[in-house]
């Protein structure tokens, strides 16, 4: 509905003004007083305000700037008399939408009132589709204040053509920015080509790249293009940029500097219009002063940076991606859905989580399947300490060895955490275990478990 708010001391006036908009598909509601507007005002929703400038006792212009304080955005026209003009033409420069002449030509107002609506429609579509932006990025990348940072960042930059470094350790989302602010651009249409600069052997990465003629080298036996092709328009996301030998980084600073490619194999260029989003776990200005990466190339590729917190620098993170983990893998596997004790969460909390968050999303998934009535205790995560040990040890431990520790520790917790459910009745317990009773009981004399127990 396009609900106009009309504020008017002089009843005549206000009556024909009302009845004008009828006409023309507006909903108008009428305010002879700066108390009744305001009663009115915080009731209805109103698309638009017609304001009279002179009205006795407080006048248009401290109406419009109190109407403001209780909602910015809303437009608001200022009627006016031919002689106001000037002061009018005031009232814009403190936030009124226009102004027109009283009486009011029919065509004039109607057009400035729907131009004005449209206006505000779509601001507030902005503000509705940023709000739901926030929020989901918030479901997937956390509700610490650095996260809220991050997540200002990917608004500020999306909508530019800026390239962009995003930094960050492993496992702390920078693949998933990257694909956000692309969604967020107006290449969102446009390919969105990853490529992953650690994954390609050295010798191949210029062709992966920039593409290849028929003949080029010892199997070539087509045209290929390279991923600076593909994304052609669209967005190309670097990962491990720091991994770029220096030869393929002089070819990449041409790339931005010329706009064009040139596939191996062929002098004939071929231009292309991409967006470039670089990621690294490394600090790529460390990398510059050590000379294995060009300052130029930097420069360019860094016109915004952003910065990924680990985890262990935002723990107030930790309890918010523990219980969005633990009603994911519940629901995958069909498991009861309970609770995260106290102490299981100062554990957690206080691990460094050198992985970020993937590795906590594993080490829940991991607890749960050890678990048997849904509640993750310190017992189901007892691993932690001894995965914590490991990476801090000098003592390199077989993948063989490592792996069937791992095994015989989910089977023998989960095995006592059956035990206290059925109160140490073992036929119940490989029911709930889903083996078999003979199973159960050769697994309890092999890891020399008390029967009790």
């Amino acid at each position: 509905m396009k609900q106009v708010l009309v504020i008017d001391n002089e009843d005549k006036r206000r009556e024909t003004l009302t009845e004008l908009l009828l006409e023309n598909g507006f909903f108008p509601i009428e305010a002879p007083t700066y108390k009744r507007a305001i009663e009115v005002y915080k009731e209805e929703y109103f698309s638009a305000v017609l304001l009279e400038l002179k009205i006795p006792d407080i006048g248009g212009i401290e109406i419009m700037k109190n109407l403001k304080k209780l909602d910015f955005d809303i437009p608001i026209i200022i009627m006016t008399e031919f002689g106001d003009i000037p002061t009018a033409v005031e009232t814009i420069k403190l936030g009124a939408y226009d102004f027109i002449v009283s009486p009011p030509k029919v065509d004039r107002l109607t057009f400035t009132l729907n131009r004005a609506i449209e206006k505000l429609e779509l601001k507030r579509e902005i503000n509705r589709l940023n709000t739901t932006v926030d929020t989901s990025l918030e479901r997937l990348l956390g509700i610490s204040d650095p996260v809220k940072r991050v997540i200002d960042q990917i608004h500020q930059v999306s909508w530019s053509n800026f390239s962009i470094i995003i930094q960050g350790d492993t496992g702390t989302g920078k693949s998933f920015i990257a694909n956000t602010i692309h969604n967020m651009s107006k290449r969102a249409k446009a390919p969105f080509v990853k490529v992953d600069i650690g994954a390609i052997p050295e010798t191949l990465v210029e062709s992966e790249l920039f593409g290849h003629e028929k003949g080029a080298f010892t199997g070539a036996d087509r045209r290929k293009k390279g991923y600076f092709e593909m994304a052609d328009g669209g967005t190309i996301f670097i990962d491990e940029l720091e991994n770029m030998s220096l030869y393929v980084q002089s070819k990449l600073l041409s790339v931005l500097e010329d706009k064009v490619v040139y596939p191996l194999g062929t002098t004939k260029p071929v231009n292309i219009d991409v967006r470039i989003i670089a990621a690294t776990n490394k600090d790529i200005k460390q990398s510059v002063t050590e000379k294995k990466f060009r300052e130029d190339l930097f420069y360019r590729l860094s016109e915004f940076t952003i910065y990924l917190p680990p985890l262990k620098d935002r723990v107030e993170d930790i309890p918010f991606f523990v219980h969005k983990f633990l009603m994911q893998t519940s629901e995958e596997l069909d498991r009861p859905l309970e609770s995260v004790p106290i102490e299981t969460m100062d554990i957690l909390m206080d691990y460094p989580w050198s992985g970020n968050v993937r590795e906590l999303k594993n080490v829940i998934r991991r607890a749960i399947l050890s678990s048997v009535d849904g509640i993750i205790r310190p017992e189901n995560i007892e691993f932690l300490n001894r995965d914590k040990n490991i990476l801090s040890s000098d003592t390199i431990v077989p993948l063989k060895e490592l792996v069937a520790k791992t095994v015989m520790e989910i089977e023998k917790n989960a095995i006592k955490q059956a035990l206290i459910k059925t109160k140490g009745n073992k036929s119940k317990a490989a029911s709930l275990l889903q083996i078999s009773y003979r199973s159960l009981f050769s697994k309890i004399k092999d890891y020399n478990m008390e029967e009790n127990k």
